[in-house]
């Protein structure tokens, strides 16, 4: 996914920013970054510093720190708990509590401000980690730039190896002129590459004082594939499996659109949906089928079954598209169960084809079944593992929590939509990540007395452009069997693996940082026990978030089940959330802060709009 980090600086004139860096180290898509912002005040009197990072949401900070005038204060993480009790204590002594917040569809805002003595220093340095998902066809690494200010040593460093080999790479920006672009250097071999932006005081000058540094940076690539079972790679005892087939046929799609139009979508949510809908119809195979029913407080099929995706058919759809109406109520799961209908008594469709449900609903159940632990049960059972369901939540008043789990129950995942201009957009590209399935009911095997801590294996469809990571520790010879059902027929692939061979890959390599592959199944693992928790029965929930907590605090990651706590002398103390899409679980950062006029903030917005700041301070200095 994205790798996005951004540092926003609100500033008295007198103190300055004289250093702002961007490290990042990408090994075989696992992202270690490194931001860094030095800080001087010039004052004669205390001032207030300020550090703000917009980075991933499916990022895990792993550290931390401020140092002032020498003195470093690291950031510990703690059990969520723990750390509550430390902060309850202090809001109960009338400290306020810092925030984290959501900030966009990808971005989470980690924001800081201490207060820093006459012509004192202060180092902040944040350190995340984040597994790169391959969507499209490729990996992206976006960093919003927008420091509002000169800085005198500004700089964004991306080295990327990549063993498989690198298919391609390209950097684009929003902001670049012909003075920034001799800036930007770019060097590239087989399996390495290194981005290198560190523009002069001068290039970045728009006027005397102002900046042209104002947009996105991004870099793009994707891996050389071989036609084999993936690509596995070993270090220190611990494997990752990439498998992502290339020019294999497309199953035919069964895709029921489920649409709301209930009075809440009006306006502008519903145009968009229109927009994104019209072009969803343009992208439809001929030998794809597929209906729509839409809703309110009355459930309404389009057609009484599937219809082929012939140019007539998507040209009646289109016009049911534009003409759609709205009215009050919500029945959320009448829609559901009919779709659910509509393919089960579904005739002449392929053999071999992939079936699936999507939902976009910007409500809750108003109307029908309301409750939505019923609905759920009824609609788990009703499709039995047959279809898969997808759901898309359009904006802040729908119930994220319901959608996310009667998805995940159901072999899809659940989106939240925003508010913005590119809303039609967003729709647009979920659909085209979901659009071209080319294997289903894939099992990875590997033999059970070689292999401890496996990740997820099985998987219901794998879509074109994306890519299956598995891993897990290993101990001898590892031989790795795929079954996955292709278009015609069942294909069986086989691969290899000898461990003093692959590990002989990573050995001298610069770009390594530290155990890569073992905090990346550390990471992989985590993330799935949390998403398992969202489906799972409530008796198994508290299981599975022991083993994730574990892991957790084992690897320093800030999840929604840790804390980390930040101890300066003479205790102030504040809370950071780490929010989840449904709020959630959020994880914190609590910080200790010396004196009373010092204060530390931690946010993370949920409903910010799309301003990204990145990388920000106020400038000048040594």
């Amino acid at each position: 996914m994205f790798l996005s980090q951004s540092v926003y600086f609100f500033f008295q004139p007198a103190v300055e920013i004289y250093s702002l860096q961007v490290d990042c180290k990408v090994t075989s898509r696992f992202a270690h970054t490194v931001i860094t912002s030095r800080i001087v005040n010039r004052a004669n009197e205390s001032r207030e510093a300020t550090f703000e990072v917009e980075l991933p949401k499916t990022a895990f900070i792993t550290n931390f720190s401020m140092s002032i005038d020498g003195e470093v204060y690291p950031g510990i993480i703690k059990e969520k708990a723990a750390a509550q009790n430390k902060y309850d204590s202090a809001v109960s002594q009338g400290q306020s509590a810092g925030l984290v917040k959501i900030t966009d569809r990808k971005l989470e805002q980690f924001h800081v401000s201490v207060s820093i003595a006459a012509a004192s220093k202060v180092t902040f340095e944040l350190t995340y980690e984040e597994l790169l998902k391959r969507q499209l066809g490729k990996y992206e690494l976006l960093i919003k730039v927008r420091p509002k200010q000169l800085v005198k040593h500004f700089q964004i460093d991306v080295h990327i190896f990549e063993p498989q080999g690198i298919h391609f790479l390209e950097t684009d920006s929003t902001f670049m002129t012909n003075e920034l672009t001799e800036a930007l250097t770019k060097e590239q071999n087989e399996t390495k590459a290194h981005i290198l932006f560190k523009p002069t005081l001068d290039q970045q000058k728009k006027n005397s004082d102002e900046t042209l540094l104002n947009g996105d940076f991004v870099v793009r690539y994707d891996v050389k594939r071989e036609a084999t079972a993936g690509d596995i790679q070993i270090v220190n005892g611990y494997f990752v499996h990439y498998f992502a087939p290339r020019e294999m046929p497309v199953f035919p799609k069964n895709v029921i659109f489920v649409i709301d139009r209930s009075g809440s979508m009006t306006g502008r949510k519903i145009e968009q949906t229109r927009d994104a809908l019209l072009k969803i119809l343009q992208d439809l195979r001929q030998e794809d089928h597929f209906s729509f029913i839409t809703f309110n407080h009355k459930v309404v099929e389009w057609k009484s079954s599937l219809l082929p995706a012939t140019e007539e058919n998507v040209a009646s759809a289109a016009a049911l598209v534009d003409a759609c109406s709205l009215f009050a109520g919500t029945d959320i799961s009448g829609a559901l169960l009919a779709a659910v209908g509509v393919l089960d008594k579904a005739e002449g469709l392929p053999e071999h084809s992939v079936s699936m449900i999507i939902l976009l609903t910007d409500g809750q159940p108003t109307s029908g079944e309301r409750n939505v632990e019923v609905i759920q049960e009824n609609v788990q059972k009703a499709i039995n593992g047959k279809y898969a369901l997808f759901c898309l939540g359009f904006g802040f008043d729908v119930s994220y929590k319901f959608l996310e789990k009667i998805a995940l129950s159901n072999g899809g995942i659940a989106r939240r939509i925003y508010e913005n201009a590119d809303a039609a957009l967003q729709l647009q590209g979920f659909y085209q990540e979901v659009a071209t399935p080319i294997l289903m009911q894939i099992e990875m095997q590997y033999p059970e007395n070689s292999i401890e801590g496996l990740t997820k294996n099985n998987f219901k469809l794998f879509f074109e452009g994306s890519e299956i990571i598995v891993s897990g520790k290993i101990t001898v010879l590892l031989m790795v069997s795929f079954l996955p059902l292709q278009h015609t027929s069942n294909l069986t692939l086989k691969e290899e693996a000898n461990v003093k061979e692959k590990e002989q890959v990573f050995q001298n390599q610069r770009y390594i940082f530290g155990n890569f592959i073992e905090r990346l199944w550390a990471y992989l693992t985590i993330q799935q026990l949390l998403e398992k928790v969202i489906s799972a029965q409530e008796e198994d929930q508290k299981a599975l978030e022991a083993q994730a907590l574990d892991l957790s605090l084992q690897y320093s990651f800030v999840t929604p089940l840790t804390s980390m706590v930040v101890t300066k002398p003479q205790q102030q103390e504040e809370l950071a959330n780490k929010p989840t899409e449904a709020a959630n679980g959020d994880p914190q950062l609590l910080l200790q802060l010396p004196r009373q006029n010092e204060r530390i903030c931690l946010n993370i917005d949920k409903r910010a709009q799309t301003s990204v700041h990145l990388l920000s301070d106020p400038e000048q200095g040594e």
